[in-house]
């Protein structure tokens, strides 16, 4: 029996199949978030300028008629999945034949398809993975195995996981519209902490589905984060830490935030404020992609997002116009709070020695 567990570890290793919660839940979650970036974020972006009258982005192609972002917003399920297989070392072949898998498992997933994407990229990968070479005709074994196993899987669990992870962002978004000070708080806390985090609130937030006030306090709490360490490290980092964290990551601290995890307190704080001013106050809602709940200030896509949903509600009839309110609202809640609330809270975690000299020195 040893020797059979032996073998197997060993042919797990050559096949570079890891079992592990970092390989999936940091890996996989990450490429999945840039694979969403690279297709339906930009996509909405390109429709955004469309509705903003530039040309190019309104014109639509072909018997398609679709738009530049059309065409990139329908692709998000194959970047998807590719960018996970590209993230779990796929050899060539089961790289490409993961971009049928995640266009059909996107659309049988429904509005949780990017969750259902993730866990059957990850299996149809390790399964296409683990016969890669291992035939003379790899050519035909290595594409048949991963496609049948992801879109025969897709055809079980997609539907059913992307009915769950709808339900709990519905139950989020419920709550939040229920209880908006405390699901301010708990949202705009948790969601800012997964961004700054080694794992992907994007991700998260387009699996649950994230919008609504929900995504409002989401936007507010990765803005915090991001906004918050660059202007409270600005002494350590001056105008190259301001811009790669302000408008790159917040994720950059990771490593500071290890040796010190008080330097973490002054943003967390400063995102438990304004999420329920952006839920109770301003009624901030992302009624654009719910990818752009989880992006912040990292090139301006929440934001972005956030106008698209202003833009979505004008059409739709639900709401009158874009108000001098929601400018302010925005500019509060994602600029101006972020980096004063932070900056205040810091100062006191220097004074009273929390966070020592080049503590937050990238």
């Amino acid at each position: 029996m040893k020797k059979f567990w032996a073998a197997i570890g060993a042919f797990l290793k050559r096949k570079n199949i890891v079992f592990s919660l970092h390989r999936y839940g940091v890996d996989a979650l990450g490429a999945m978030a840039q694979g969403l970036f690279c297709s339906l974020l930009i996509g909405t972006i390109f429709n955004t300028l469309g509705t903003l009258g530039v040309g190019l982005f309104s014109r639509t192609f072909g018997s398609a008629a679709l738009t530049l972002g059309g065409f990139a917003s329908a692709m998000s399920g194959p970047a998807m999945a590719a960018a996970i297989g590209y993230a779990l070392g796929a050899p060539n072949l089961v790289l490409f034949s993961l971009i049928p898998v995640g266009y059909a498992t996107n659309m049988l997933g429904g509005a949780g398809g990017p969750l259902a994407v993730l866990v059957v990229a990850i299996v149809a990968a390790e399964f296409g993975k683990a016969v890669s070479k291992e035939t003379k005709i790899d050519i035909l074994v290595t594409p048949v195995v991963t496609i049948l196993i992801g879109v025969g899987l897709a055809a079980l669990i997609a539907a059913p996981i992307g009915k769950a992870a709808s339900y709990v962002g519905n139950l989020i978004m419920w709550a939040t519209e229920l209880q908006p000070l405390l699901m301010g708080i708990l949202v705009s806390v948790v969601v800012g902490i997964a961004l700054t985090l080694p794992i992907s609130s994007a991700a998260i937030c387009a699996a649950l589905g994230l919008t609504g006030l929900a995504g409002g306090a989401a936007v507010a709490g990765c803005c915090a984060q991001m906004v918050g360490f660059a202007i409270m490290s600005f002494r350590e980092n001056r105008w190259g830490g301001l811009i790669s964290q302000g408008i790159g990551t917040s994720m950059l601290q990771m490593g500071n935030i290890v040796k010190n995890p008080r330097i973490w307190i002054p943003p967390i704080l400063t995102s438990a404020i304004t999420g329920p001013l952006a839920t109770c106050v301003f009624k901030m809602q992302m009624n654009g992609a719910a990818v752009s709940s989880g992006m912040g200030t990292c090139g301006l896509v929440g934001q972005i997002g956030v106008y698209t949903g202003w833009l979505n509600d004008v059409a739709a009839g639900t709401k009158a116009a874009i108000t001098a309110t929601d400018w302010i609202g925005m500019i509060l809640i994602c600029f101006l709070l972020p980096g004063v609330l932070t900056w205040i809270f810091g100062l006191i975690a220097r004074r009273i020695g929390w966070i020592r000299e080049n503590d937050l020195k990238l």
